[in-house]
């Protein structure tokens, strides 16, 4: 009986899969809306694994072409393009996104697809009467958290956006776009609810489904990015006082998948596989085929600074020189994956405690965290002293800690009002390229959807 639920459940994955746009996805009950999905925890878990198949391979949080890692650094100045003319990377490189761009409607429509499924998995736990209470809180714990991972990604890249609730397509055809300060209260009110629900340890050992302390983690960011600076650093505390992180201090080590310092971390698809993230980066001859670290990031790290030799790799044709990220190392099939990719790391949590210790006065304790960054990496401890110098610090600590990890470089400009300053020699920059557009065809579906972002 298990096996044939398993094999309804692809058939259900399946069906999924095909759905292109959310709003228009409106699934009858014999799919994954239905209850027979929520009936048996296996299917139900499967549901949910696809969900986290979905996020590694589309979308804001894959490693792959169109994710944040890749679009966002091309978007700022974490990356240079050298491929072909007229294609969706260059776009990005020159800031000449339109609102016919297909990478703007794919990232849009994929965020929403996960965020349906989502949705589909909290409306069927909760007509479920099979499950246990332990298992409806677990996956409606995990579904609240990617509900709010999902929509933090869009509103940090659209702005005002719709924040989707439901899988009635009725609805969400007509919804409108919701202020970012409500998108904001959301997705806190979502984390809120997902601490309550998921369970405090792992439900794996590797780490690749999220825990109480993967909410938090977002939680300190969601706080941070909205100067709530009290609540990011308990919030952020709540996930460093948690003794099942254990820091790392060679770098050489934070990025395998063993790492004690991980919070959350996608798992290959197949097996012996690695990251996207690795296969994008890494090139063996120049020129690069496609794109590589921007040189004046490279040349930005201070002498010393390990991660400039550990993180950073390089190729040469005798003359010029051109650096990839080489964070993740291993880039082919290896028989047995070591590298998965990694969405939340303890590293960020100390840097997140530090700013909003800071902005809040308290500067021993910013100096220190700051420091725990800093002396792995081969520096001194900061010789900044006051409150700005301290903030001032971190957020040139977190470009050189964070590059080229799902949009880190991009919101820390946004969020600090420098994207002007940083990105004015950018070829293509405007002011307006804060936001990306609203896709054109869904504001044609959805006319509710207007006015488009300023500047399209």
């Amino acid at each position: 009986m298990k096996n044939i639920k398993l094999f309804y459940c692809v058939i259900i994955i399946a069906c999924l899969a095909a759905c292109e746009d959310f709003v228009e996805v409106d699934l009858p009950d014999s799919q994954l809306t239905g209850t027979a999905v929520f009936n048996d925890r296996n299917t139900a878990n499967a549901a949910l694994a696809n969900i986290y198949a979905k996020l590694r391979d589309t979308g804001f949080l894959s490693g792959f072409a169109f994710g944040s890692p890749i679009a966002l650094g091309l978007y700022t100045d974490e990356l240079s393009y050298y491929g072909a003319s007229g294609v969706n990377s260059e776009t990005l490189y020159t800031n000449t996104l339109l609102p016919t761009s297909s990478i703007a409607l794919q990232d849009w429509n994929e965020s929403y697809h996960q965020i349906y499924c989502a949705n589909a998995v909290l409306e069927g736990v909760e007509r479920s009467t099979a499950l246990s209470q332990a298992d409806r809180d677990q996956f409606k714990g995990e579904a609240l958290f990617i509900r709010a991972l999902v929509h933090f990604y869009l509103v940090n890249v659209y702005g005002d956006i719709p924040y989707i609730e439901t899988t009635d397509h009725t609805v969400n055809r007509i919804v409108p776009r919701m202020p970012q300060a409500d998108v904001y209260e959301k997705i806190l009110n979502n984390l809120e609810a997902s601490l309550v629900l998921l369970p405090e340890q792992y439900t794996d050992a590797e780490r690749i489904r999220p825990n109480r302390a993967t909410a938090y983690a977002l939680l300190a960011r969601t706080y941070l990015y909205m100067g709530l600076w009290a609540e990011a650093s308990n919030a952020a505390s709540a996930v460093i006082n948690n003794p099942a992180y254990i820091w790392v201090e060679d770098l050489d080590l934070v990025f395998l998948k063993e790492s004690t310092a991980t919070i959350w971390q996608l798992k290959p698809g197949n097996n012996g596989g690695n990251t996207y993230e690795a296969s994008a980066f890494i090139f063996l001859t120049g020129p690069p085929p496609s794109l590589a670290l921007n040189p004046m990031l490279v040349n930005s790290f201070a002498d010393g600074d390990l991660r400039a030799s550990h993180w950073v790799g390089s190729v040469t044709d005798g003359t010029e020189t051109w650096y990839y990220a080489n964070k993740y190392k291993l880039n082919t099939n290896t028989g047995t994956s070591g590298e998965y990719s990694i969405l939340f790391r303890i590293e960020e949590q100390y840097l997140i405690r530090a700013e909003a210790r800071a902005r809040q006065g308290e500067l021993i304790g910013a100096r220190e965290d700051l420091d725990k960054v800093r002396n792995r990496a081969g520096l001194p401890g900061t010789s900044a002293l006051s409150g700005d110098e301290i903030v001032a610090a971190v957020l040139q600590e977190r470009r050189f800690e964070l590059f080229t990890e799902y949009g880190h470089r991009f919101f820390d400009l946004k969020r600090t009002f420098q994207l002007d300053t940083a990105l004015s020699e950018k070829p293509g920059w405007n002011t307006s390229d804060r936001l990306w557009p609203i896709p054109e065809s869904e504001m044609v579906s959805n006319p509710n959807l207007n006015p488009q972002n300023p500047g399209y």
